[in-house]
C-alpha cells in the first residue's frame, strides 16, 4: 500500500479552491494584497511560502500545511491492517483506487469501487480463500466502476449504490443503510459535492475502523466539488474528520491516510 504519490500538488489544490469558491487570479490577487505576476508565478509551480500566506485566508486554507506540502515535508504514515487491502489501477492519465474488505474469522469480504482492472482484487480473494459478498459504490464515475461488470459476473456479488447515484442493476439504498459482514458492521454516510450522490462507508470490527470515502477527501486534499463545493467541504468536515483519529482514511486516488493526519497537515481542514 506504500509508494502511492499524493494526489494533488499545491497548485491542484489552490485551483480546486478557487475555482470552488469562484476567484479568479484578478479577484484572488486584489484580495489578498499581491500583484498578478506573484500569483501567476505561484500558480505556475514557483513557490513562495511568503506569497502562499498571503492568498491562503482568502482561499479557506491552512498556509503551514500548505507550505509542508508543497515542501515536501508531508506524506502520509504507511498503513497495514488485517482485513484490508488496497488496489490502484491505471486509468487514463491518473491512477484510481479499490478496496477489499474481509472479517479474517469468517472470511466473507466486501470490495469498495472496483477501479480500471478488478484482475488484482479476484487474485486477492482467491489466495485468500474469502467469499466477496457485497460491492460497494462510492460514487459512478466511470473511474471507480470501470471493472463492475466484470467483477459482478465473477463473483455473483450484491452491488449497492446510493439512490442519489445508482448504477444500474444495483440495490439501491437510502444513506444511513448498514451492512453486517462476519462481525464487521459497515455504515454509510453521505459525502456528497464532488458528485451527486458520494458516499463514505465507515467499517468497525477491525483493528481500527476504516472509512472508505470515495473521492470526497484525499491524504493533504480533497475531491473537486464538482457539484457542490460548500457542500462537499461541509460534508468532509461533518461526516469523516468527525470519526475517531485512528480511523483510517481510504481514498479514491492517492495513498492511505488516517482522519488524524488530515486533521493536522490537510490544507483544507487542517486548523
Amino acid at each position: 500500500m506504500a509508494n502511492i504519490p499524493l494526489e494533488d500538488s499545491y497548485t491542484d489544490i489552490i485551483g480546486k479552491a478557487m475555482r470552488g469558491l469562484r476567484l479568479d487570479e484578478t479577484g484572488l490577487a486584489s484580495q489578498a494584497g499581491v500583484s498578478i505576476p506573484e500569483l501567476q508565478a505561484l500558480l505556475a509551480g514557483e513557490f513562495s511560502s511568503a506569497t502562499a500566506a498571503r492568498i491562503t485566508p482568502w482561499l479557506g486554507l491552512n498556509s503551514t500545511a500548505l507550505t509542508a506540502l508543497a515542501e515536501k515535508r508531508y506524506a502520509p504514515a504507511d498503513v497495514t491492517l488485517e482485513g484490508l487491502a488496497m488496489f490502484n489501477t491505471p486509468f487514463e492519465d491518473m491512477t484510481v483506487n479499490a478496496f477489499l474488505v474481509w472479517d479474517p474469522a469468517t472470511k466473507d469480504a466486501a470490495v469498495f469501487d472496483t477501479g480500471a482492472d478488478a484482475s488484482g482484487i479476484l487474485a486477492e480473494a482467491h489466495s485468500r480463500v474469502l467469499t466477496i459478498k457485497h460491492i460497494f459504490i462510492t460514487h459512478t464515475h466511470g473511474d471507480h466502476i470501470f471493472d463492475l461488470d466484470r467483477l459482478r459476473e465473477k463473483t455473483g456479488a450484491e452491488v449497492w449504490s446510493c439512490e442519489r447515484e445508482s448504477v444500474d442493476g444495483s440495490h439501491v439504498f437510502h444513506v444511513g443503510k448498514s451492512w453486517q459482514l462476519g462481525s464487521l458492521k459497515i455504515e454509510s454516510r453521505l459525502t456528497w459535492g464532488h458528485s451527486p450522490g458520494g458516499v463514505t462507508y465507515v467499517i468497525n470490527g477491525l483493528a481500527r475502523p476504516v472509512a472508505v470515502v470515495g473521492d470526497s477527501i484525499f491524504a493533504g486534499s480533497m475531491g473537486g466539488g464538482k457539484v457542490s463545493y460548500a457542500d462537499a467541504v461541509k460534508n468532509n468536515v461533518e461526516q469523516i474528520l468527525t470519526l475517531p483519529a485512528s480511523t483510517v482514511i481510504c481514498p479514491g486516488h492517492g495513498p492511505l491516510t488516517s482522519v488524524g493526519e488530515e486533521q493536522r497537515n490537510n490544507p483544507f481542514f487542517a486548523k
